[in-house]
C-alpha cells in the first residue's frame, strides 16, 4: 500500500492504485505499473544490454573516482549515471557482434578546468611515473589543482587511482600498480580538479611506455 504524503496534492511513495510513486535525488516521480515483463531478446535489445554491460564493466571499478570526476553533472543525475550516459554514447565501439570500451574516447572525469598538458608516463616495475607540462598560467587552471591518477586493466577488469597525487605545478606523480600488472595492457588516465571549487577537467589518456623494455632495445 502505498502513501499519499503532505495531503492529497503531496508526493506520492510506493504503489497508489495502478501507479508507484517514488523519489530519485530529491526529486519526485510517478510511474505506471508495467501490465507484464517480457524479454523476446531481440537483436536491439540484446545490443542495447551488450553495450551497458561493457559500461558497466569498466566502470564499477572506478565508482569512487568517478564520483569525483563527474561531480559537475548534478543534481538531478548523479555523477554515476553521467558517466555511463556519456560511454555509452561517446565511448564505445563495436566490431563483429563485440561491444567493447573505446579508452582513447572515454572520459574518466569531465568537465571546464584546463586539461593536462604534454602528459606522459613511463612503468618500472610496479610503479608508474606520470609527467606533464605546468600549465597553470593558462585559462583556468590553477598551481593547486590536484592531479588524479588512473590505470584500468581491461583483462583484470581492475583500476588503481589517486585522486590527490599532486598539484599541477609539481609537474610529475607516481602511482603504485599491483603486483603482477607488469607487461599487460593499461588504460591510463590524468586529470585535474580544483583544490578549493568544484571545477575539475577533462581527463587525458596517456601512453604509458615501459622503461626496461626501453632499455632492453637500446
Amino acid at each position: 500500500m502505498g502513501k499519499i504524503e503532505e495531503g492529497i496534492l503531496g508526493s506520492i511513495r510506493g504503489k497508489v492504485g495502478p501507479v508507484v510513486g517514488g523519489t530519485w535525488n530529491g526529486v519526485n516521480y510517478v510511474r505506471s505499473l508495467a501490465d507484464s515483463y517480457q524479454d523476446p531478446r531481440t537483436e536491439r535489445q540484446l545490443r542495447q544490454r551488450a553495450r551497458f554491460k561493457a559500461v558497466v564493466r569498466f566502470l564499477t571499478p572506478l565508482a569512487a573516482f568517478v564520483r569525483l570526476g563527474y561531480r559537475q553533472h548534478g543534481p538531478r543525475q548523479s555523477a554515476y549515471s553521467a558517466a555511463t550516459s556519456y560511454l555509452l554514447k561517446h565511448a564505445l565501439r563495436e566490431e563483429g557482434g563485440r561491444v567493447e570500451v573505446d579508452y582513447d574516447r572515454a572520459l574518466v572525469s569531465r568537465g571546464c578546468l584546463a586539461v593536462a598538458a604534454g602528459a606522459k608516463a613511463e612503468q618500472t616495475d610496479s610503479v608508474l611515473t606520470f609527467t606533464w607540462a605546468d600549465n597553470s598560467h593558462e585559462a583556468n587552471a590553477a598551481a593547486d589543482d590536484v592531479a588524479m591518477l588512473l590505470t584500468y586493466n581491461p583483462a583484470r577488469a581492475k583500476a588503481v587511482y589517486d585522486t590527490e597525487a599532486a598539484c599541477r605545478a609539481d609537474g610529475t606523480a607516481t602511482l603504485s600498480l599491483p603486483t603482477g600488472w607488469a607487461g599487460e595492457p593499461l588504460a591510463v588516465y590524468l586529470s585535474f580538479r580544483q583544490a578549493r571549487g568544484e571545477e575539475v577537467s577533462n581527463s587525458v589518456r596517456v601512453e604509458a611506455k615501459e622503461k626496461q623494455a626501453r632499455e632492453t632495445r637500446e
